[in-house]
């Protein structure tokens, strides 16, 4: 057996699904609470309802970006491990990149189903999970501190040490994934041969150009509505356009 069967065995399904069905119970539970809690308040149901209506409807759309991560991450590590890492807590910038980052380091020239092995999966999987538990870990000792924090530079005006981190984060990011895309079609073949892959170059400037769009919507012409398809649009588009550059 492959070891792609073996990613994608009724085992796994099983134990990867139940976690899914959990988290998915807890979320009815905590909404069928808030809802009572809402009648308890004396809120409006009509409105209520309509909110649930709405959220669930401005949710759908955002999600095919998740979906595609599955898509994309299933070719090497399976369904049913990245369905749980992208359903319950994962984001999808983070674990393709970890991913990737854990394959380099067993030894594995890229995430391939071809190159992989139970151990490679093993330390890729315990990788993605133990590098995001700390934002919850943390926030059971300093979260109660940290909203005061956020609420004091709320009314000071002044953007906070996390709003400000946070942009340098994302910076540091794109940065690299920039710098190491431009390397690869400059000098991947050869010192400055110019012959590299640059298709990845391709989908980063349709993809830039398209959120810009969005970006210009939601900021110049006020439709907010658009922030939540905002992502999921730039990925789709992005990766149409890796696929018609392929294809010449």
């Amino acid at each position: 057996m492959s070891i792609l069967s073996q990613l994608n065995s009724i085992p796994m399904y099983l134990i990867c699904g139940g976690i899914i069905a959990f988290v998915a119970v807890v979320c009815v539970i905590f909404l069928v609470r808030a809802y009572c809690a809402g009648q308890a308040l004396g809120m409006d149901t009509t409105k209520m309802k309509r909110t649930i209506i709405s959220s669930a409807t401005f949710s759908l759309l955002p999600s095919v970006g998740i979906l595609l991560g599955v898509i994309a991450l299933s070719g090497s590590l399976g369904t049913p491990w990245p369905w749980l890492r992208l359903s319950v807590i994962g984001a999808l910038h983070y674990e393709t990149q970890v991913a990737q980052a854990a394959a380099e380091q067993v030894g594995m020239d890229t995430l391939s189903a071809a190159e992989m092995t139970p151990q490679a999966f093993s330390t890729i999987a315990l990788l993605m999970s133990i590098c995001i538990i700390w934002g919850m870990t943390l926030s059971i000792f300093l979260n109660k501190k940290y909203t005061q924090k956020l609420t004091s530079n709320k009314k000071s005006g002044k953007p906070g040490f996390g709003d400000m981190a946070m942009t340098a984060m994302f910076i540091g990011l794109v940065s690299t994934y920039i710098g190491r895309y431009l390397g690869g079609f400059i000098s991947e073949n050869g010192l400055f041969t110019f012959h590299g892959d640059y298709i990845p170059l391709v989908v980063m400037a349709v993809s830039a150009l398209v959120m810009a769009g969005f970006v210009y919507l939601i900021e110049k012409k006020e439709k907010a509505w658009v922030d939540s398809f905002s992502i999921a649009g730039s990925m789709i588009i992005g990766m149409t356009a890796a696929v018609l550059v392929g294809l010449l």
